[in-house]
């Protein structure tokens, strides 16, 4: 590892050290683990309704109750880690997550468990946001696509082999070990971060202000989220989204709200934030249709189906350290467009007629996708962060997060919404509406941003414009 020097301190960042890829290496890592605990519970809702003797909808409250704070306090928690230092936000939240992870496998009761959760979500929310924010700040400007592309690669993996490793955890430890599967992860992570992280600055409470403000964000997105939850069983919770407009309306006219729009306005990158949820959409819409018809309607294995879609992860795999490499030679922008065009190409070639549905020729189309995510994701991540006002890189990373994590929920729902709409052939609606979404990308990625003081003809790359705002914002330094 080598440093390169260092920038001064300033609130609510590090200093801007050089190429310390153990850092990236712990945003990946950290990445993976939110991710997957995202997913991983899924598998285990029967055993812990029987182990703790409660329904099975109260169980359901294991997942939910660490997905709602995660979605809900992303831009109170990134607008808050703008005024804090990086360094020990990210030893709490780390801490925090492992201690909740701990407490919920030995939960007594599932009310102990549910609290427990959300304990985990509100630390993975912190985590969320900083996992792009380390990355970028811990590598030259030149390298910040490779760097970008190692969380960007790494959560979405975690979040497709979440119920495969909760399977393998189930069958032969019990569902208590899917929570406590994580806790080395995050030993490792602290143990690295306390000695490779410069300390810059130290952890305050929000004033009142700011708590009233995220918690009328946080009662919106929550209610929306349980909305759209619950709609993907029945139609009939749609309506519940109405109650979000009123708590959200008075947070965006309020301090929080003009923060993160005026962040948003400057950095010039609504369509990239429409690109980033858009393809989270098609991503999760595709991986809910796929199993579910393949089982369903083709009399596919269990196994069989697992192997398949585990096309997808093994493309996006392979395609990740190679997108991160194209976009620091030839620009972001380029490259996510091609990552982008890449998905919606092998979602297409699901739903174009005449495609065939055995095993191999879903397998085919959906490693194409799978590299076109994995050549998007970190060139995306930088075009978006290397934008970012020096001042407010984490409230503009917790707006990506945001973005991701609405599309993971929307995906689903709209998939089933779909799917009962059109009877029997509702899986191919689906996978329509995955396409769709993805096709929906590549425009929003093409257009080139222009913020509102940006000259004519500067477009925001995620690699020039990265560097030339990190030489605007670092002030010089020493070497270390």
């Amino acid at each position: 590892m080598t440093d390169h020097g260092s920038a001064s301190e300033r609130p609510g960042g590090m200093p801007e050290v050089r190429d310390r890829w153990i850092l990236v290496a712990v945003a990946g890592a950290l990445s993976f683990v939110a991710m997957l605990d995202m997913n991983i519970v899924n598998v285990a809702l029967a055993d812990i309704s029987e182990g703790l003797e409660t329904p099975a909808a109260t169980a359901q409250w294991a997942i939910l109750g660490y997905q709602l704070p995660v979605v809900a306090l992303l831009l109170p928690v990134g607008r808050w880690l703008d005024t804090v230092g990086t360094r020990p936000a990210l030893l709490s939240a780390t801490a925090g997550f492992a201690l909740c992870s701990a407490l919920a496998a030995v939960s007594p009761s599932v009310s102990w468990l549910i609290a427990a959760r959300i304990g985990q979500g509100a630390c993975g929310a912190v985590l969320f946001v900083l996992m792009p924010v380390l990355a970028i700040r811990s590598v030259r400007p030149e390298l910040r696509g490779r760097a970008m592309s190692v969380p960007a690669t790494l959560g979405p993996l975690g979040a497709v082999t979440g119920p495969a490793v909760g399977g393998l955890l189930l069958d032969h430890l019990g569902w208590r070990w899917i929570f406590l599967v994580k806790i080395p992860f995050c030993l490792g992570a602290i143990v690295v971060a306390r000695r490779a992280m410069p300390r810059d600055g130290r952890l305050r409470w929000p004033d009142r202000r700011s708590l009233a403000d995220a918690v009328l964000l946080a009662a919106g997105v929550a209610v929306l989220l349980t909305a759209l939850t619950l709609a993907a069983g029945a139609s009939a919770w749609l309506p519940l989204a109405l109650l979000a407009v009123p708590p959200l309306w008075w947070w965006l006219r309020g301090p929080g709200g003009r923060t993160v729009a005026g962040a948003l306005r400057t950095t010039g990158l609504l369509r990239a934030h429409g690109a980033v949820l858009a393809l989270a959409l098609g991503f999760a819409a595709m991986r809910y249709v796929v199993a579910l018809h393949l089982q369903r309607d083709e009399g596919v294995s269990a196994t069989v189906t697992g192997l398949t879609v585990l096309a997808f992860p093994l493309g996006m795999g392979l395609a990740g350290p190679l997108g991160g490499r194209l976009a620091d030679r030839y620009g972001a922008r380029p490259v996510a467009v091609a990552g982008a065009a890449l998905t919606a190409a092998g979602l297409l070639l699901l739903v174009l007629p005449g495609a065939g549905w055995s095993p191999p020729d879903v397998a085919w189309r959906l490693a194409l996708a799978g590299l076109g995510m994995g050549l998007n994701g970190g060139p995306t991540q930088a075009l978006v962060m290397g934008a970012a006002p020096p001042d407010r890189a984490a409230t503009v990373g917790s707006t990506v997060q945001l973005a991701r994590g609405l599309g993971f929920t929307l995906g689903p729902a709209l998939a089933t919404a779909a799917w009962g709409l059109t009877g029997p052939d509702g899986g191919a609606a689906g996978l329509a509406l995955a396409a769709t979404a993805a096709c929906l990308a590549v425009p929003l990625l093409a257009l080139p941003a222009r913020g509102p003081g940006e000259p004519a003809g500067k477009s925001t790359d995620g690699s020039t414009g990265a560097a030339s705002g990190a030489s605007r914002s670092a002030p010089s330094s020493t070497p270390r």
